[in-house]
């Protein structure tokens, strides 16, 4: 069943899974490959377990990303994404604790992280459709 009457809305919501999921995939190779540089920043910010939390944080956005692009799973992959996305935005890039000449980076950081949890938020609420391009595979599907 398609997701509406809308012309190629299957293709559009495909397309925007693609993105989605594929940027947040694509984000979780610094968590693998510069894995101390990020455990230190994480540590300056007060993160508990710092490196353990980088290679965690980097599941949850590889695998994550990727299911959502496959449809698999997506209401636990959009929840633990906007999970990890609140709280890397509060935790780490709290742009309002930190020296003015770093809260521009900070700020701009934090507010893509929301942003990113609004289109988590949106995949979850839409996670138990049966969809065209998708495995449909999941709790509620």
């Amino acid at each position: 069943m398609p997701i509406s009457s809308v012309p190629f809305a299957d293709e559009f919501f495909l397309v925007g899974r693609l993105i989605f999921g594929l940027v947040l995939a694509y984000t979780s190779i610094n968590h693998f490959t510069a894995t101390d540089y990020m455990a230190q920043y994480a540590e300056a910010k007060g993160v508990p377990a710092p490196k353990a939390g980088v290679i965690v944080s980097g599941i949850v956005l590889l695998l994550g990303g990727l299911a959502i692009v496959v449809w698999a799973f997506p209401v636990v992959a959009a929840a633990l994404l906007a999970i990890f996305l609140v709280v890397s935005a509060v935790m780490v890039h709290n742009y309002w604790a930190v020296p003015e000449d770093q809260r521009d980076d900070e700020q701009t950081a934090f507010l893509k992280n929301i942003g990113l949890t609004g289109g988590a938020l949106v995949f979850l609420s839409l996670g138990g459709l049966t969809v065209a391009y998708g495995l449909n595979v999941g709790l509620f599907i």
